[in-house]
């Protein structure tokens, strides 16, 4: 494989650890509705629900994104 090619499939799996974490960290925020429902509802108010699934993605995305530049840190050379 080429050079470019090489840092395609680097930039790819990045990519799809970050989605994966930032979907991970979602599914986590929305499932404090089912933990804490008298803070996180989506009746009173979505805020506090919205911006716990945020935190909680970017957490995770960044994990996610650590863990897949420990396993891979740059592209390999050709």
């Amino acid at each position: 494989m080429s050079a470019w090619t090489n840092f395609q499939v680097w930039w790819r799996g990045l990519l799809a650890a970050a989605i994966a974490g930032c979907a991970n960290g979602v599914i986590t925020g929305f499932a404090a509705v089912g933990i804490d429902p008298e803070h996180f509802n989506l009746q009173a108010g979505m805020h506090a629900t919205l911006a716990i699934a945020c935190v909680s993605a970017l957490m995770s995305g960044i994990i996610g994104v650590a863990a897949y530049l420990k396993q891979s840190p740059l592209p390999q050379g050709p």
